[in-house]
């Protein structure tokens, strides 16, 4: 889930500080927005040319994805602009620290994948929505409610960004045989050399994931699960922790390329563009279509409460410029999908469209936005298609309603 290209910048608030002393002095600002967000569509190609074309100026504020959170709920006045997941939204809205958006002033909003507004491709085909799905949470009663509306209404809790659909990552060369279900992470043939992800809301997801495939459970809904069910998963997960089969438990991109290229780990939790970066540098790995499905995520933007004003309008100019295609096509390159498939296709040459988009063999050697080669010319994209990929999907990353007994729980089996 987290791009190539990535760097830690923590935004400095002094500048934003002096500039608000007098009227004069803000009156010629600069146009600045602190960034907060979890590195998911961070980077500096993205922040120079977005300089470039509006003058915007984006500091990033870098942090997990629960540090995220409570940042948003105890530090609202921090940052301008929020990037998280839909997933958050449970926790992040009733807080009321960030403020809807209008829809109107979204100049693609009604070219936004169906994914996010109806929960369907934009062939028409229903996808699974287990968990947090994004249409379930994406509109508000109104401009300052903190409710979320069942039907659409102009008032978006998160214009939407990017997403993906997430499975296993596998070292083919390590392995060598076929890997088609969940359940095989937690086989005692890879005791030792498995890995699962260390964020509670997402890695009890993928628990489900395998408990599910192995036959041991069928879930309502592995999004929200009852009490008895988030112990049966843990149960089963900490017996094969004491068992020895996880090597590692990794909270970041770049934990999981190095436990991936380094080889101590053959199978794993992991996020497309970290695959991506295993293979960069010549090793082999792949993102592992599985016959149960895809645990699915989404992120998108909102702004916090306290930005208004001139501020607002400069938030405004930069969520309708990330949704403009550049960056769309940018992201898509990393293998995660543009919110508005049309001004992202307009971005890319149609090679790499066929390739990212629609599971073709690729025509010319594929490359990564900083340039390097990434696959070689003939090579089919891991899981085919965007209608292969994201028609399959089974779950999406939640909160559940037993949100704290489940972190409670999840934090045993990682101290177990």
């Amino acid at each position: 889930m987290k791009p190539i290209n990535r760097r830690t910048m923590l935004a400095g608030t002094a500048a934003t500080s002096v500039a608000l002393c007098t009227p004069a002095i803000h009156a010629a600002e600069p146009k600045v927005l602190r960034y907060l967000g979890t590195a998911v569509n961070e980077g500096d190609d993205i922040s120079k040319k977005c300089l470039a074309d509006t003058g915007i100026k984006i500091e990033y504020i870098t942090a997990t994805t629960d540090d995220v959170a409570k940042r948003v709920i105890t530090q609202p006045n921090s940052f301008d602009v929020l990037d998280t997941e839909y997933f958050s939204l449970k926790k992040l809205i009733p807080s009321g620290n960030i403020q809807a958006l209008d829809a109107r002033k979204i100049k693609e909003f009604n070219n936004i994948t169906p994914v996010f507004t109806k929960g369907e491709l934009p062939n028409g085909k229903k996808i699974g929505g287990q968990g947090t799905a994004p249409w379930k949470v994406l509109y508000l009663d109104g401009p300052k409610s903190t409710k979320f509306s069942p039907t659409p209404t102009d008032y978006v809790t998160l214009i939407p960004t990017v997403y993906n659909a997430d499975t296993l990552g596998i070292r083919p060369d390590l392995i060598k045989r076929p890997i088609t279900s969940w359940a095989e992470l937690l086989n005692p043939e890879f005791k030792g050399k498995a890995s699962i992800l260390n964020i509670p809301s997402i890695g009890i997801m993928d628990a489900a994931m395998v408990v599910e495939a192995m036959g041991t459970y069928k879930y309502a809904d592995k999004g929200n699960m009852t009490k008895a069910e988030i112990d049966l998963t843990m149960k089963v997960m900490t017996e094969a922790k004491k068992a020895g089969q996880f090597r590692a438990f990794w909270k970041d991109f770049n934990e999981s390329v190095n436990l991936m290229a380094s080889g101590e780990t053959v199978i794993q939790s992991m996020w497309s563009p970290a695959v991506t970066k295993v293979r960069s540098q010549g090793i082999p790995c792949v993102f592992q279509p599985l016959k149960e499905g895809y645990r699915s995520w989404a992120s998108g933007f909102c702004v916090s409460k306290g930005v208004s004003g001139a501020k607002l309008d400069v938030a405004y100019e930069f969520v309708n410029w990330f949704l403009s295609g550049w960056a769309g096509a940018y992201l898509n390159r990393q293998g995660y999908y543009s919110a508005v498939l049309s001004t992202a296709k307009a971005n890319m040459a149609p090679y790499e469209w066929d390739f990212w988009m629609e599971g073709k063999p690729a025509a010319q050697d594929i490359k990564g936005p900083d340039g390097s080669l990434l696959e070689k010319a003939g090579v089919v994209r891991d899981g085919g298609s965007y209608n292969d990929r994201m028609g399959n999907v089974a779950c999406w990353n939640a909160v559940m309603d037993e949100n704290d007994y489940m972190v409670r729980k999840w934090n045993e089996f990682i101290a177990a």
